[in-house]
């Protein structure tokens, strides 16, 4: 059996495993590179690129379908749904392509293909025929899609994200179990080629959106484009003609109401659970919860009680991009500074930042919102009369952004027109600790969505004067 010694393992060459690999490299360390397959990283190949291709196509259609508000006449919008998945898996390709190829630039002799398992504190078998022994080693396994029990057995019926970019046309009717950000994103994308959606949640949130006022504005608006169940308990699913047939309970105030649907095809988008099953974690004497998940400092991504650290999906705590990236770099030199005895450094977490590419956009950055708190100032603003949204035929949603009582941010969730941008301005003026007035004395251009948040922030003013 080949026996490979070197100063960190590893496993997984995602975003986060070939961050922690790099800085692991570039600190000093003999590093290897596990790798089972497929590979290309879960954004690339299976999340953030493929379907924002499908969610351009579903609004290309949409645009066409309301240019008479512009005074524009289309006639005959069709969608072509072969072409629309053809379009889809050629530029998908080409991301996961570029992920390869910054892969083909580490050495060979620092790859190794196959599934690894802990053996013990300080050694991973991979595969019958490699062991690694390392000194410290970093877990990047990704995450996989959740199938929900009733879904399972039912074949090629059910699709999750690692196989709806495959199918070959779009399907005439299509259920979507989970509406958080790549569910709605989805539901929505699909309903506007053409896809007779069901859309159903367990939850009364939708889209990463908790503020009550947004979420009901965000509810009502993506019932317009499909069958929306919110609060909906999947009481069974069962092969039928044509598809499936499903069944569900809604708890509502005045009682319990139970609903069914025939649909083609269950996209399963109830969330991806980290990949940390059947690594032989057991043997690392590291302390395990009751999902198998090892306690690890969120700062360091140091492991408890032995020289392993985790990154990215894998520990379940931002599933995000920026944060597997950053987290791999993280732990690569961490990973390093172990294996040479060195201390470990602990850096500040960023803010949260998330966001939904739906039409409006959702997005939520640093504290959640909180219905109980009392050291918050609320500044909000409404989309609905905003001037450039109006301009653009997109004036929906709202801003709700939370302050202490000083002024000073602490987060906020928006819905609405190119919230994406707005987000990363409100993220970046939290990570600085600046008040709202801080903000607000900053040039804001107009007519631009970004005044929508000067309004929010001056209410915040406002209110804080007055106190």
């Amino acid at each position: 059996m080949r026996e490979i010694e070197c100063d960190v393992a590893v496993i997984g060459a995602g975003t986060a495993g070939i961050a922690a690999y790099r800085a692991a490299a570039e600190a000093g360390a003999h590093a290897v590179l596990i790798e089972r397959g497929p590979g290309g990283t879960t954004c690339a190949r299976v999340g953030c690129m493929p379907s924002k291709l499908l969610i351009a196509a579903g609004e290309a259609a949409h645009a066409a379908r309301g240019a008479d508000l512009f005074g524009v006449r289309v006639s005959g919008v069709a969608v072509d749904g072969p072409a629309v998945l053809a379009r889809l898996r050629a530029e998908r390709d080409r991301f996961v392509g570029a992920v390869f190829d910054s892969l083909d630039a580490i050495p060979a002799d620092r790859r190794i293909a196959g599934h690894a398992r802990f053996r013990d504190r300080g050694s991973l078998a991979v595969g019958d025929a490699c062991i690694v022994r390392y000194r410290a080693a970093v877990i990047a396994t990704g995450s996989s899609p959740a199938v929900p029990e009733p879904l399972r057995g039912l074949g090629a019926r059910v699709l999750t994200t690692d196989t709806l970019f495959e199918i070959p046309n779009l399907p005439a009717s299509l259920a979507v179990l989970g509406l958080g950000p790549v569910g709605i994103e989805l539901a929505q994308a699909l309903a506007r080629l053409g896809v007779r959606v069901t859309a159903l949640d367990s939850g009364r949130t939708i889209a990463g959106l908790t503020e009550p006022d947004l979420v009901g504005q965000a509810a009502a608006l993506f019932a317009d484009a499909m069958d929306l169940h919110l609060g909906a308990r999947l009481d069974a699913a069962e092969a039928a003609e044509g598809g499936v047939r499903l069944s569900w309970t809604c708890d509502g105030a005045s009682g319990a109401t139970s609903g069914s649907a025939t649909v083609e095809r269950v996209l399963a988008a109830a969330g991806r659970p980290p990949n940390i099953r059947d690594l032989g974690l057991e043997t690392t004497g590291l302390r395990l919860d009751a999902d198998g998940m090892p306690a690890f400092d969120a700062r360091s991504l140091v492991c408890a009680d032995a020289p392993i650290l985790i990154a990215g999906d894998a520990d379940g705590w931002r599933p995000v991009l920026h944060e597997a990236s950053r987290q791999g770099r993280i732990a690569g030199a961490n990973a390093a500074a172990l294996a040479a005895g060195r201390s470990t450094q602990a850096p500040e977490p960023w803010p949260s930042l998330a966001m939904v590419f739906t039409h409006p956009q959702a997005a939520a950055f640093g504290a959640p919102y909180d219905p109980d708190a009392r050291d918050r100032i609320t500044g909000s603003a409404d989309f609905s009369d905003q001037g450039r949204a109006r301009v653009e035929g997109v004036n929906r949603g709202g801003i709700r952004l939370w302050a202490g009582r000083d002024g000073r941010l602490f987060g906020g969730e928006m819905f609405g027109p190119a919230v994406e941008h707005l987000a990363h301005l409100l993220s970046g003026a939290l990570r600085d600790g600046l008040t709202a007035q801080a903000l607000r004395d900053r040039p804001i251009y107009h007519p631009t969505v970004e005044e929508g948040v000067e309004t929010a922030l001056s209410e915040i003013i406002r209110k804080v004067s007055a106190e």
